[in-house]
């Protein structure tokens, strides 16, 4: 897929999470086959653009693959500041959050708040596009609720205006992430507009991203919750894309790999203590299937330092790999 100038290498995006898809994870989800990584949100608010966690957002210092922040608010002219701000700082791509479902960013009329208001959407949308040279993308969700599923009506607007791609989770905001994603909404803004569209929501595996692919005519997914300890999804996805082949699930030796060498960039980019406490997250995910009772999780999340950390897992795994 392209957009504006920027051929992917695959059709395989990673999507924005917030205090997920920082550097050290868009980095290994482009090493082990995402054509993508789109960054975590950044607020509108120039108030929080120089705090530390609006700095490590921002920070795409030796990132390989093309560079797309993802940006979030409801005021036009601060949206397009952001927009500006971004790419001052080296952002290639802008992406405008209209998907959201959180409280916190809706009760701000930002995130899939938005879609209640296409006057407004078209607006910000308007204003981005104007204030950047870089191609504009946009993530929506299918409404705002089941009875009001808006997403063609707001992917039109998207593209009179000027939106490079339009990526839509098959939810709804009132459904946040409850129930199953329907495709039937996504594959109907295809068939209403000409610029790319990515479908999201609940692509667990290679077979399910060829089906949504089939069904929806996308140009492209997205996958979020999923990679969550499990990045090599995305190599698995293209993979299948591309053979038809499903690739075998990764040893127990090279999850530790992968796992080891995630913990190890968040250690350096996050340093003490912050390091260690984005980490449990992170291990947790990776060691569900392995550590179903939660037993060395829960010791794991008691560790306070890097190397107490890298010392448990260690330990852990020359367990697993003597079992």
């Amino acid at each position: 897929m392209r957009i504006g100038p920027y051929q992917l290498d695959n059709n395989i995006i990673v999507a924005p999470m917030a205090g997920i898809t920082d550097r050290p994870f868009r980095q290994l989800c482009r090493r082990l086959g995402a054509g993508l990584a789109v960054s975590e949100m950044m607020s509108s608010n120039p108030k929080v653009w120089k705090t530390d966690k609006s700095m490590n957002r921002m920070d795409h210092s030796g990132e390989s693959g093309i560079r797309s922040v993802q940006i979030a608010g409801a005021d036009p002219l601060l949206m397009a500041q952001a927009a500006q701000f971004n790419v001052a700082n080296g952002a290639q791509i802008i992406d405008i959050n209209m998907g959201c479902p959180a409280k916190k960013v809706n009760k701000k009329l930002a995130g899939s708040a938005l879609l209640q208001y296409p006057e407004l959407v078209e607006q910000i949308v308007q204003a981005v596009v104007d204030a950047v040279e870089v191609p504009v993308t946009l993530k929506i969700r299918t409404g705002w609720d089941t009875q009001n599923r808006n997403g063609v009506e707001i992917a039109k607007i998207a593209e009179r205006n000027g939106i490079a791609s339009l990526a839509v989770h098959g939810r709804t905001k009132a459904c946040m992430y409850k129930g199953e994603a329907e495709y039937a909404t996504i594959r109907d803004i295809k068939r209403a507009v000409n610029i790319p569209v990515v479908a999201n929501g609940d692509i667990t595996s290679a077979q399910k991203a060829k089906q949504v692919l089939d069904y929806t005519g996308a140009d492209a997914i997205m996958i979020g919750r999923a990679a969550q300890g499990r990045p090599w999804i995305f190599r698995e996805i293209d993979h299948f894309l591309r053979t038809g082949e499903q690739l075998p699930a990764p040893e127990i030796s090279e999850v530790r790999s992968i796992l080891m060498e995630h913990l190890e960039n968040l250690h350096q980019f996050y340093g003490e203590p912050m390091g260690a406490r984005i980490a449990r997250k992170h291990v947790s995910w990776y060691l569900q299937a392995h550590d179903q009772a939660g037993q060395f999780r829960r010791v794991f999340n008691a560790l306070e330092t890097p190397s107490e950390q890298i010392e448990a897992l260690e330990q852990y795994f020359e367990t697993l790999a003597a079992n």
